[in-house]
């Protein structure tokens, strides 16, 4: 029987199968990856490779056996069709007798149409009859510390939030979080509402900047239209950056502010501060 990651090379999937190796051995590990050079680091210590794609589903025939526990980790081609590439794993790992199908979704809270898929993803998950555990995560961190360029460029947090708060992890926390259900028992059909110790809101989020860079930064609520020029403007998708300015709506609505304290329960620690993830970032 084997852990099976999907999505195994993308920034989450790293994270859980890195911190799998720290509790099982490897050969229990199977990475689902479209590209076994990306997963070159994994083979080498000996973590078992499959080559999927959610795209193709004569790719997960076969690929799961009875009693293995596997995580889907939400797709993010956002123009293919998400639930029905989620609904080929989950069909594979019914038809296999998986132990337990873990999904990686969308706070309960969150109205936004990113939830959409999602929603449609749990209802084929519950449906299948697959012991399932649901994973929603709130926001990462670095959602916010990856894009720190135009930030520090501007002397500018921009968003079109108002004065919403952000309950955020970083994705190592959301990652332990899986791997908890993973390698632990009692996870079958459980579903778990994740997200950070601590809301912060923008301008908390820009005077920590000013205070980590010594610049002056200041937040600026923008129109949730002004946003999504503004994303738009910064070559996403016209589709991507409405779905993302829909975000800061709920954000502002307090959807993505609830504190449940599920994830530090999970993992046993407490979650990343945005401070730290602020730091890591600037470091880097």
């Amino acid at each position: 029987m084997s852990i099976v990651v999907t999505g195994a090379t993308g920034h989450l999937g790293r994270h859980v199968v890195r911190q799998l190796l720290e509790k099982v051995p490897a050969d229990r590990i199977t990475a689902v990856v479209r590209s076994k050079e990306k997963a070159a680091d994994f083979a080498a210590r000996g973590v078992q490779l499959a080559v999927a794609d959610y795209n193709a589903p004569e790719t997960f025939d076969g690929l799961f056996s009875a009693g293995d526990k596997v995580l889907l980790i939400s797709g993010n081609e956002f123009d293919k069709g998400r639930v029905g590439q989620h609904k080929v794993v989950i069909d594979a790992a019914r038809n296999a007798g998986a132990a337990l199908l873990a999904y990686t979704s969308a706070p309960g809270t969150l109205s936004a149409a990113l939830a959409d898929d999602h929603r449609g993803t749990e209802e084929a998950l519950l449906a299948s009859g697959v012991p399932y555990a649901l994973l929603r995560n709130g926001w990462y961190n670095e959602n916010y510390t990856e894009n720190l360029a135009p930030v520090l460029q501007h002397n500018a947090v921009v968003q079109a939030a108002g004065e919403g708060r952000v309950a955020s992890a970083a994705r190592a926390d959301y990652a332990g979080a899986a791997v908890a259900v993973l390698t632990g028992e009692g996870h079958e059909n459980q579903t778990y509402e994740l997200g950070g110790d601590t809301a912060w809101g923008f301008a908390e989020y820009a005077a920590e900047l000013s205070r980590q860079t010594g610049k002056e930064i200041a937040y600026h609520a923008v129109p949730v239209e002004a946003f999504t020029e503004i994303l738009a403007g910064a070559g996403l998708p016209a589709p991507f950056a409405a779905i993302l300015a829909g975000v800061d709506l709920s954000i502002e609505k307090g959807e993505l502010g609830t504190v449940t304290g599920d994830l530090s329960r999970l993992t046993g620690r407490p979650t990343t501060p945005i401070a730290d993830s602020i730091a890591a970032a600037l470091k880097s």
